[in-house]
């Protein structure tokens, strides 16, 4: 609300922007001159988190509200302008050619870009003094650093984002023209020296732990972008572009992302802030003062800042088709497929082509909405009939419940139906369309993916059932044992240990995920670290089904064994020992008192806690995804992460997804039933 109010004042430019550090100091100073210098039209800055920033300008724009300019990356040109959130802008003269294409869409102009952002060549030049300008000099700086035992080059091997440059050296790359290729012989001859350069770092290396070595001198270079100049710590180092390919001659060509100003309402006060922030003299600025890699040639010192400039001369702007976009999932599976070596990359770009073809098939066709809105129709009649012939006779009882009512009905049922009445519908471009049960008999029949795939729904409710099985007995198994354990008067300390052990579930679980992540690392994990201290050989945790599976649930038990324990030990408080030690006196053995007296005793309380726990590991959507990632290939996720893919990262399919949510909501409901059944009365 406060953001709409502050679009409304008249005469004010509101800028939404997701900048930070030194170029939002910046951006807000300059807007400041702008203001003093036009009272007319003083303009605003309002931060917006760069995550939430598209979705918010969607949602405002078309309907009138939200900002008179935006700055983000160009991506998402093609769709903005088709639901009319931008409006046509000319990029300026004195940009870079690279830029300008890259907000080019369809013959037109649709912003005035501001900065660049691309990958380069970072190196701690006390270790690497000279910038290699070919991989096989990159290779001959490699092989001596590691006789020092430090690692010569890192990058993200498995990044679809940081392999594209390498794709490109080889006159690869995802588009062919208007269409999506991954399988292109070209960048079949690119994965291999991919797997050659993967060769030269350290195994499974993420962002975290590239920044980390290069910050203890423990790798001399490694591939990034303008962001990590913040993550750099007392280090000295150097930029250059990233190197000739030896093999073909071409330099590695990165992709080219433009910050770009958008025009989102029409106003001669707002075109002209936006020509006036992408000049050349406030590009100076940026430059100088927020050390910002701009959109066109300028003069400086910064050694940094000419290294991206000379980068942006090979880099290849990144594609705007929507088609472009589906990409990402299927080529990151099969770079990580091609980083275990189980397979060639002929096979694994292949797969990647297969994946790409399912996730971006065409929607379901419309159907006709008037059976269901009969339906429909028909429900509610009768519905309000029998409300009508239903006489309560204690109105006053009800009276007392409305407000509670009321409110589970607006947080809880409200939207559920909206959720699963997007399940039957489909965005087509920027138009919703009713296509009935067709995402449901997709998801049942697998017409998907195959059977044989571990991404079809079959085989990931499999994984799911298995998953909540497996959790669900050591979480009660551990959580039993150690409430029997700890009310034992001959055990010490009992109330430091019982606070102890309910730390796993007080820390918050995104954060006990990504601590279990790195001890399972295959390189520099703890629990590796450990095998190998006993003399046995390290494991790949993720590179196969079992381990990885395994991964997760020693991750998800030792969130879940403390609320298990909790419970049981407030239901052993009320079980008199007396009732044990009568059944001692009769001659009982431990595991017969435990059967036939504690057991049957806890019940009551411990069934309603299974059943709840039950639920939760059945959607545990952060340990997947945090742990394993559903790797290898997708196998250990579950329904909840599949969902997730669905409407994030494999095109954006909302009312797919919605449908896995309603199936995963059935499933959850019969199995509430049976507990019910199997505990021989009603507990939920």
């Amino acid at each position: 609300m406060i953001l709409l109010a502050a679009a409304a004042l008249a005469g004010e430019l509101t800028v939404w922007h997701a900048w930070r550090g030194a170029e939002r100091d910046t951006l807000e100073r300059l807007l400041e001159e702008w203001s003093r210098a036009h009272p007319e039209a003083p303009a605003n800055a309002v931060s917006v988190p760069y995550e939430t920033l598209p979705n918010k300008v969607q949602a405002a724009v078309p309907r009138g509200n939200g900002p008179d300019l935006f700055i983000y990356a160009h991506e998402k040109i093609a769709d903005w302008s088709a639901r009319g959130v931008i409006l046509p802008m000319d990029p300026g003269e004195g940009v870079y050619p690279a830029a300008r294409a890259a907000l080019t869409w369809e013959g037109q102009g649709w912003g005035v870009p501001l900065a660049t952002k691309c990958l380069a060549l970072f190196r701690n030049t006390t270790l690497v003094p000279d910038a290699p300008t070919t991989t096989d000099e990159l290779r001959l700086a490699e092989s001596q650093l590691r006789g020092r035992e430090i690692w010569g080059f890192a990058w993200e091997v498995t990044s679809a984002y940081q392999v594209a440059p390498w794709l490109h050296a080889y006159g690869g790359g995802v588009m062919d023209g208007a269409e999506v290729r991954l399988d292109r012989p070209e960048n079949v001859a690119a994965l291999g020296l991919v797997r050659q350069l993967a060769a030269l770092g350290p195994a499974e290396p993420s962002g975290a732990l590239i920044t980390q070595l290069f910050n203890e001198e423990r790798v001399g270079m490694v591939v990034n972008g303008p962001w990590f100049l913040g993550e750099i710590e007392g280090v000295e180092f150097g930029v250059s572009p990233l190197p000739v390919v030896s093999a073909t001659g071409r330099a590695a060509a990165p992709y080219l992302t433009v910050d770009a100003l958008f025009l989102a309402r029409e106003g001669a006060e707002a075109r002209a802030l936006a020509a006036w922030l992408g000049s050349e003299p406030v590009a100076v600025r940026r430059a100088a003062e927020a050390r910002q890699v701009v959109a066109r040639p300028i003069e400086t010192d910064d050694p940094v800042i000419r290294a991206f400039q000379a980068q942006v001369a090979d880099a290849v702007p990144m594609p705007t088709d929507p088609a472009f976009a589906r990409h990402w999932e299927p080529l990151a599976r099969a770079l990580r497929r091609l980083d275990r070596r189980v397979v060639a990359p002929e096979q694994a770009l292949a797969e990647a082509q297969t994946d790409y073809t399912i996730v971006s098939r065409p929607l379901p066709p419309p159907a006709s909405p008037w059976p269901w809105v009969g339906a429909l129709a028909a429900l509610t009649v009768a519905g309000l009939w029998s409300v009508r012939r239903w006489r309560p006779r204690w109105h006053h009882a009800y009276a007392w419940v409305a407000p509670a009512t009321l409110a589970v009905g607006v947080l809880t049922f409200v939207p559920f139906l909206v959720g699963a009445s997007v399940s039957l519908f489909e965005r087509d471009d920027q138009d919703w369309r009713f296509v009935g049960i067709a995402h449901f008999l997709d998801i049942l029949l697998a017409r998907d993916f195959p059977l044989s795939s571990p991404l079809n729904f079959w085989s990931t409710l499999a994984v799911t059932v298995g998953w909540t099985v497996a959790n669900v007995v050591l979480h009660v198994g551990i959580g039993l044992g150690l409430a029997l354990l700890l009310r034992e008067p001959w055990v010490r300390m009992r109330g430091v240990f019982r606070a102890a052990l309910i730390l796993p579930w007080a820390i918050p679980s995104y954060i006990t995920a990504l601590a279990w992540k790195g001890m399972f690392h295959r390189q520099f994990g703890a629990i590796n670290a450990a095998l190998a201290a006993v003399g046995a050989e390290p494991v790949s945790w993720f590179a196969q089904f079992s381990t990885a599976f395994a991964a997760n649930v020693a991750t998800n038990t030792w969130l879940g064994f403390p609320f298990m324990m909790v419970v049981t030990l407030g239901a052993l408080a009320s079980i008199p020992r007396d009732l044990e030690e009568a059944a001692d006196v009769d001659g009982a053995s431990a595991w017969q008192r435990f059967r036939l007296v504690t057991l049957p005793l806890l019940a009551p309380a411990l069934l309603p806690a299974v059943i709840l726990g039950s639920v939760w590991t059945f959607n545990m959507f952060n340990v997947i995804y945090l742990v394993s990632g559903g790797e290898p290939d997708g196998s250990t996720d579950i329904l909840v992460s599949q969902a997730y893919r669905w409407a994030f990262t494999r095109g954006h399919r909302i009312g797919y997804a919605a449908a896995y949510a309603v199936i995963i909501f059935g499933v959850l409901v019969l199995q509430g039933r049976l507990a019910n059944r199997l505990a021989g009365r009603r507990v939920v």
